[in-house]
């Protein structure tokens, strides 16, 4: 039996071999260099090699396609029981979408992405959507504002580029206890991390935006990404975030959600430029206005 598959916008521009590993459950390495050099599996009709990039409209065909030979490599599609509660208010945060990606506002208190003891997360709710969609970066759990959301492993991969090439500008909002003595500057700090306490360079751009009752409104600009990073920076200015559990020790805040917001985004796709900023959580807007803060969107 010959199977042909014909590789669209959600394929495209990756090795065949990696397609052929998603598109099959647990098809090893091994069986497709094999089918490869057996001229079983073809590309446009023509030999080619595991680590060949194919493009949109290409063909595959697999001559020696059976139940008996791929059953146990078929693709399950795997999707988690989620509530209906979870997809309105993934719906409902959406700001932005088109063909390619997808720009939401991230409600505190949901998780990016699955682990131990995390039963729903951002990644659970869209992976039930499409199995296409994917994550470009992450937030903490308790973290409200902007994430990407790609469609395709083309835009996956193009903002996974913006990312590293520092094309796509962050800048979060923060509340903070105190007022840093500097009130704009970088801070260059070297963070370890809690897997193999490697340690990482990274760079963080702050200014004050006010400052009144003892409390400060910062606006910060991530030029590297690394967990809990802001958070870390906050601290060691002497200006923990208000309601962080974990580097804030000032007890009598812990009630309060994290006041941290991935407000704005700014990047360029050819001749469009988009920039999306997030519409701050009613927790963080009140409790600006129990420190009698004027909040003015135009000087961020």
């Amino acid at each position: 039996m010959i199977k042909i598959l014909i590789i669209d916008n959600n394929s495209a521009d990756q090795r065949i071999d990696r397609f052929l590993k998603k598109f099959f459950d647990n098809l090893n390495q091994s069986f497709i260099e094999k089918n490869l050099r057996k001229k079983n599996i073809l590309l446009n009709q023509t030999l080619t090699k595991s680590n060949q990039i194919i493009k949109v409209g290409d063909k595959i065909t697999i001559k020696n396609f059976s139940k008996e030979i791929y059953k146990k490599f078929e693709k399950k599609k795997i999707t988690s029981n989620i509530n209906k509660i979870h997809i309105t208010n993934f719906k409902q945060c959406i700001l932005y979408e088109n063909d390619n990606f997808i720009i939401i506002d991230k409600w505190s208190g949901i998780a990016a992405q699955g682990g131990s003891n995390i039963t729903i997360s951002i990644d659970a709710i869209i992976k039930n959507i499409s199995e296409n969609y994917n994550l470009v970066h992450r937030l903490d759990k308790e973290t409200s504002g902007l994430m990407i959301i790609a469609k395709n492993l083309r835009y996956t991969r193009f903002f996974g580029k913006l990312f590293k090439s520092q094309k796509l500008k962050k800048t979060y909002l923060a509340i903070c206890e105190g007022v840093p003595k500097i009130k704009e500057s970088y801070v260059d700090l070297d963070i370890k991390s809690d897997i193999n306490d490697k340690v990482i360079q990274t760079s963080t751009f702050y200014k004050v935006l006010s400052y009144n009752n003892k409390t400060s409104l910062i606006k910060f600009k991530p030029k590297t990404g690394k967990k809990h990073q802001l958070r870390i920076v906050a601290k060691n200015l002497g200006c923990p975030i208000v309601g962080d559990q974990k580097y804030n020790l000032n007890q009598t805040k812990q009630r309060e959600n994290l006041k941290l917001n991935a407000y704005k985004l700014e990047f360029d796709i050819e001749d469009s430029v988009y920039k999306i900023t997030s519409a701050l959580p009613k927790d963080f807007t009140d409790y600006l206005k129990l420190k009698n803060f004027k909040f003015n969107p135009k000087i961020i």
